[in-house]
């Protein structure tokens, strides 16, 4: 599959405008593919890559030209930091330095949507440009086959936030990455439909346990396994970890929360029993649905090109994941 041509230039983060001539590949996820994903890797290109979460925007994380890379597709502030993708917790140990805590999480819950913030260890072997220059690093297993069949191949550490625009829908199928990031990336590989639908939970263990990014593993289960409740981060100007910007994952219209129903000229994005929903995230009022329908649903209503009202979710659980993104999507920008 080609990317378009004519496609508009994209601002990297000096400002200037990247031009689109990339060919960008869509590439099966077999066992060729991924041989071939893992080789434009090794050679410094970007590579879409699917995770049980979202799909990530993939680059060898101890380049520091790679990781400029995914900067410059993204349009990405480069105080933000990423995380890195590693294939299993002995790869994980190498980058962040380990505790008896992060040993109870990274055993229940890897490979899943769970990223652990832990200290940097000296002299790893990651630029700065991954950490945002910070003393703690985001590392991950993810659960996708296609994902971990990769990282095996590749044989190294994958930086790879999600394969968007900065700060606009997330994508949860390869057409969302063509349309966002097509003719600035190599390739993709077609996973299909990612099964979770937000992003991973970023729990940061460079002190008390703290909740830095509610996602896709639910914060109660994470409390459940380390036996205390987690600490909270207020609402600051630092960014600590992926998904932090206070306007992130926004489509181009305007979004208002908690809408009984729509306003004239708005289109509606639904939750359990909600009438007039242009489309509804899951009508028996299931969070677990919900998470897995919402940037899809972002996406489509995004292409009516009107205000997008969002019917009231329940803030627990998955919930907590779903508000903290739309929350970020309604932001001003």
């Amino acid at each position: 599959m080609r990317a378009s041509q004519g496609a508009p230039a994209f601002p990297n983060r000096f400002g200037r405008r990247i031009p689109t001539q990339v060919q960008t590949r869509l590439i099966p996820a077999t066992d060729k593919g991924i041989r071939t994903a893992a080789a434009l890797l090794t050679g410094g290109d970007l590579v879409a890559i699917p995770t049980e979460t979202v799909y990530g925007l993939a680059g060898d994380a101890r380049s520091a030209m790679a990781v400029a890379r995914i900067f410059e597709a993204k349009g990405r502030p480069s105080f933000n930091p990423l995380i890195v993708h590693v294939p299993d917790i002995a790869t994980a140990q190498h980058y962040g330095t380990w505790s008896d805590t992060a040993q109870r999480l990274s055993d229940a819950f890897w490979p899943g949507p769970l990223t652990l913030v832990l200290p940097l260890r000296a002299r790893c072997g990651l630029p700065a440009l991954v950490t945002a220059g910070q003393g703690s690093v985001a590392l991950r297993i993810p659960a996708h086959p296609a994902a971990r069949a990769l990282l095996r191949v590749f044989g190294g550490p994958l930086a790879a936030p999600s394969a968007n625009p900065s700060g606009r829908i997330s994508p949860t199928r390869p057409a969302h990455v063509m349309a966002g990031l097509g003719g600035r990336i190599a390739a993709i590989l077609d996973g299909g439909a990612c099964g979770v639908g937000v992003e991973s939970t970023i729990i940061g263990l460079t002190g008390t346990p703290t909740l830095l990014r509610p996602g896709g593993l639910q914060a109660e289960r994470i409390e459940q396994v380390i036996g205390a409740s987690l600490a909270s981060l207020a609402d600051s100007s630092a960014i600590t970890a992926p998904g932090q910007m206070s306007s992130h994952y926004a489509p181009g219209a305007p979004v208002r929360l908690n809408a009984d129903a729509a306003a004239p000229g708005e289109v509606l994005l639904g939750f359990g029993p909600t009438a007039g929903a242009t489309l509804n995230l899951s009508s028996s009022g299931d969070l677990t649905e919900a998470a897995a329908n919402l940037f899809e649903y972002l996406h489509l209503l995004d292409q009516e090109a009107k205000p997008i009202a969002v019917a009231p979710i329940p803030d627990t659980g998955l919930g907590q994941a779903i508000n903290d993104r739309l929350r970020r999507a309604a932001a001003p920008r």
